[in-house]
């Protein structure tokens, strides 16, 4: 595990919160591959997207696994200018996370985090350890009292 995974696991630790490691055989590079080596459905999984508005402002948005953020939907809760995906280079600047590690814990720089309702069907989630070599399974209430985030409607609308 690298040094970002460690920091993670020392803090739940420290927040006296249940959670398991999830290790992989190998990295992974899509939601499916990470769901079948964490023997979980995508919808138990957190998947983490970063934003950025007009004015450079941060969020990061969070949806079950086997659905898609609408980034309008979170423009509008925030009520800032269009947002984008921030490019996949500037990512470890700002959350302190690789691609694909991302988690709404421990981030970098203070950002809103938005959840979406999606992920409220599942009693326990799991989200990145901040390595591509694991995972930390966590009860989404423990998850939402670490995170504070805002909860929404973000995913988009067909799903």
């Amino acid at each position: 595990m690298n040094n970002q995974a460690e920091k993670l696991r020392a803090f739940l630790e420290s927040q006296q919160v249940e959670f398991r490691l999830l290790p992989h055989q190998s990295p992974t590079v899509s939601i499916e591959e990470t769901a079948k080596q964490r023997n979980v459905c995508p919808s138990q999984m957190v998947k983490s997207m970063v934003l950025r508005d007009m004015s450079n402002r941060y969020a990061l948005a969070c949806t079950a696994g086997d659905t898609q953020i609408d980034p309008k939907k979170v423009r509008a809760i925030l009520n800032w200018r269009r947002m984008t995906c921030v490019a996949t280079e500037q990512l470890y600047d700002i959350t302190g996370y690789a691609v694909g590690t991302i988690t709404p814990l421990l981030l970098k720089n203070p950002m809103p985090i938005i959840f979406d309702e999606s992920l409220s069907t599942c009693s326990e989630v799991t989200i990145s350890s901040g390595s591509p070599m694991a995972g930390i399974a966590i009860n989404i209430n423990d998850l939402e009292y670490l995170a504070k985030p805002i909860w929404a409607k973000i995913k988009k609308a067909d799903q």
